[in-house]
Order: C-alpha cells, then structure tokens, then sequence
C-alpha cells in the first residue's frame, strides 16, 4: 500500500515537473508586418511589450515589402509551401476573401469577447463562411493634405473640387518657382503601377459618379463616360500640376516630396500626418487635412484602406500567434498606434478618446469620411481580386502615360473583366 502511494506521488511529481519543463520552452512568433512609415517601428515596440509580458515567447517582426502586389506574392510563396514559418500575418483589407482558407479562425481563440469592439462593416469584411480569419488592425481612408501657410499666403481655401485644385496648384505653383523653387509642384499622388494606384483611381471614380469598377450587384461598370472624364483629366495633371515622375510614385515618394516642402497638395493615408509634423519634416505645423475633392457626384470619395491580422493555419503555436494577434489589436495597442503613427483605429470607441484626438485631431473631423470610405470590388470578384485590381491599375497607367486614351482603355479593361470574371457589363 506504501508502496503504491510512494509510486503514485512519483509518477505525479514527474508530470508536474515535466509540465513546468514545457511550459519554460520558449515559443517562437514570427509576425510579417509592413515598413510604410513608422509601421515596422512601432510593431516592434508592440511586440517588445507583449514579450515583457509574456517572458517565455519571442517574436520576431518580419519586414515585408511595401507595394502591395510584392508583399502578397511573397505570402503565396509561404502558403504554396504550407510554411510554419510566418506565424502571425498583416493582412491587407481586400485579402480575406482570397486568403482565408490559409488563416484559423479566431473565434475559437478568444476573438468573440472582444471583435464587437471595433467596426462592425470591417468585421463583416474579415469574416468568411461564419469564420473570423483576420481581426482588425487599423483602417484607413485616403485624404487630401494641404500647405496652409501657402494656401493663406495666395489667398486660397482647401479645394473642394477637382477644378479647384487645378486652379490652386498652377496659381501656386507658378508662384513659388518664380521666388526660386523650381523642384516645386502642385500636386502629388501614387502614379506608379500597384494597387495604390487602383485606390487613387477608384476615388477618382467615384467622385465623378463613374462607378466603382464592379458594382455590388455583380455588374461591370467601368466602362463609362464619368469614367473617361475623369482619367483624362487626371492624366492631364501629370507634368503640369504634378512631377512627370508621378507615374512611378508610391506612398512614400509622394510623402517624401510634400514633407520636403516641394508640393501644395498630396493624396495620401492618415500615417503621413504624424511624420509630417515630426521633428525632420519641413511642413511641420504648416499644413492639414481635408475630405478628396469632388468631381461630377458633388462629394469627394475616399477608398477604404487598412490592414488587418490573420493567424497562418500552418502556425506550429497558433494559439500563442492569436493571442500575440489580439494583443496587438487590443484597445491600448490601436491607442498607442494612433498617437504615434496617426494610423486610425479600428475600435470605434477610441474616436472618443481625448489623447486620440489631441495627437490626431483629423481622426474626430474627418470621422464620417472614414465609416463612409469606399470599398473595392474584392468580395464581389473574389477569389479573383488581385487580378482584377491588376487589369484595372494597368489600364489607367496606360492612360496616365498616354499609350492609351481613356476610352480605348476601358473598352478593353471591360472585355478583360469580362473574360476573367464571367460578370457581365452594365
């Protein structure tokens, strides 16, 4: 009977031992993350709190590339090789559809006491077949940024209109290149061929009531006279209000240019504006922002942005890569975010937040623009998005760099869509 005791209490002794021995291996998170501003930065300082936390797991935060297109090619390669490797993975907002079947779902990890919390349309968005695959990060919305010391020095207002931006950038334009400035221009945008450049484009769109490529209802739309007028106007701004070089311009060339003091006017995400008023920037309390300007609709449009956090289904701790996933998404975590990096919040009660809006103040102004944003056709086309954005952003580039005149364009961007998706056209 002793005996048995004894054996027992050993035996006993020897799983708790054996459990403290696993408990104190350290767990490895590797999480992909972008680098467009401060991203990387403050993705590292997250994640050196959660490990003062969380002593026995370490995280490593991945650079990934900034163009979009480049960044989700690299992830195919992980998921095409089921790869354990990248744990934790930044999402883009038009990817869940294409990429839930690679991702857990969080709703088993502890995500459904706290995704009330943020947007509920952004919810919606990350959430396929009843599965929560991504949680949401941070939101964005495209905004005009504007020189207010200029704009008040040539007695200007921030533009409402298309036209009136063209009036203000050659006005102003022309003036600060007669005091000496000839590096200076009017206006600035993501020109290149990505999907920034379907964001811009689609704004454009939009505010000219040319639809928005693929409407809801599954039907193509793009090929449209409001659409023709507006891409002619806009390529009509390249080498006049805008550098020749703009067709190569992503965000950061385009921050570059406006934080150095060369333009009036950028389109452009909420994160330039902290970087604007940091201590290296030339414009630093000389500018602010408003709502894009409208063309034929009456109101501006700004497309929806941001980026969300899915945890890989071939993660070998996918339930310590969800935590670090939600504590990255948590409330203090988006605060933290949004007065560093002016990156908008997805839980909606931080719009509330007096610290949130002495460091942002935009965030609680321009509030509307941001729940009203303008969404891409992914879920309609999915799981063909990328392609579709691909054909769409070539398309305009093709008249931007005048090899294609607007109508031609999209007469066969409409026949592409066509082919590739089987919709049909309005």
């Amino acid at each position: 009977m002793k005996t048995t005791k004894v054996m027992m209490f050993l035996l006993i002794g020897l799983l708790v031992l054996s459990g403290v021995s696993a408990a104190a291996e350290p767990v490895n998170i590797t999480v992909a993350t972008g680098a467009v501003g401060q991203e990387l930065e403050i993705s590292r300082e997250a994640a050196a709190r959660y490990m003062e936390l969380n002593p026995n797991v370490k995280i490593t935060v991945l650079d990934t590339p900034d163009m979009v297109q480049d960044r989700l090619g690299l992830y195919l390669q992980f998921f095409e090789a089921k790869s354990p490797e990248v744990d934790v993975y930044q999402v883009d907002v038009i990817w869940p559809g294409d990429l839930a079947e690679h991702f857990v779902d969080l709703y088993e990890y502890g995500a459904k006491e706290v995704a009330e919390q943020h947007f509920p349309e952004i919810v919606e968005n990350n959430t396929v077949d009843g599965k929560l695959v991504a949680i949401p990060w941070f939101t964005d919305a495209g905004l005009l940024y504007y020189r207010t010391d200029l704009l008040s020095e040539y007695g200007l207002e921030p533009p409402t209109t298309w036209e009136e931006l063209e009036t203000a950038a050659k006005k102003v334009q022309a003036g600060e290149r007669a005091k000496g400035n000839e590096d200076f221009w009017g206006y600035v945008w993501q020109g290149n061929a990505y999907e920034g450049l379907t964001c811009d484009a689609l704004e454009w769109l939009a505010s000219n009531d040319g639809g928005s490529i693929i409407e809801f209802d599954g039907t193509i739309s793009v090929n449209n006279p409001r659409a023709v007028e507006i891409l002619e106007q806009a390529a009509g701004w390249v080498g006049t209000i805008s550098p020749p070089g703009v067709i190569g311009f992503a965000e950061e060339d385009a921050r570059a240019m406006f934080q150095g003091g060369n333009a009036l006017f950028m389109r452009n995400w909420p994160y330039c504006y902290s970087l604007g008023n940091g201590p290296d920037s030339a414009i630093a309390g000389k500018f602010d922002v408003s709502p894009l300007p409208a063309g034929a609709s009456g109101k501006g449009a700004a497309t929806l942005g941001g980026w969300q956090l899915s945890v890989s289904k071939y993660s070998k701790n996918p339930e310590v890569a969800a935590d670090v996933a939600l504590f990255f998404a948590s409330y203090e975590e988006q605060k933290a975010r949004a007065i560093q990096a002016s990156m908008n919040p997805t839980i909606m009660s931080l719009y509330q937040d007096p610290e949130v809006l002495k460091a942002s103040p935009f965030m609680g102004s321009l509030y509307d623009v941001f729940i009203n944003a303008v969404a891409r056709p992914s879920t309609v086309s999915a799981p063909r998005y990328n392609e579709v954005s691909t054909l769409f952003f070539n398309a305009v580039h093709s008249v931007l760099t005048k090899k294609s005149t607007a109508a031609d364009a999209l007469e066969e961007l409409e026949l592409d869509l066509q082919d590739l998706t089987g919709l049909q056209a309005r």
